[in-house]
């Protein structure tokens, strides 16, 4: 029988760390993640474009969407979805939760 998957929560920013409509670069462990304000509701993603390497907190932010600064592709924040060229890999997302005014980020053990 195989071992269920864990997870680790780890806080990597303060609720009123991002504004609404923003997204901040986090750095955890050897990752880089993109933490989004969309309205109140905040989403994880990684931060490097799976098509070239950008970051995409440099991006703009439009309602769900985040265009990569490099080539114009564009992903969906919520799902992380590719949804126009050059990009056709989606980004990983992140779970997250609140607790005591931090913002947590759970990542595979």
């Amino acid at each position: 029988m195989s071992k269920p998957e864990t997870q680790r929560w780890i806080a990597i920013a303060r609720t009123g760390d991002v504004e609404p409509s923003d997204v901040r670069r986090c750095e955890v462990e050897d990752r880089c993640i993109a933490l989004f304000n969309l309205d109140g509701r905040l989403y994880a993603t990684a931060d490097i474009c799976t098509h070239a390497h950008a970051h995409l907190s440099d991006g703009y932010v439009d309602g769900d969407t985040v265009e990569c600064p490099l080539h114009q592709g564009l992903f969906h924040i919520p799902t992380g979805r590719a949804m126009s060229p050059p990009v056709t890999e989606d980004l990983k997302t992140y779970p997250l939760r609140i607790e005591d005014g931090q913002v947590l980020i759970a990542l595979d053990a």
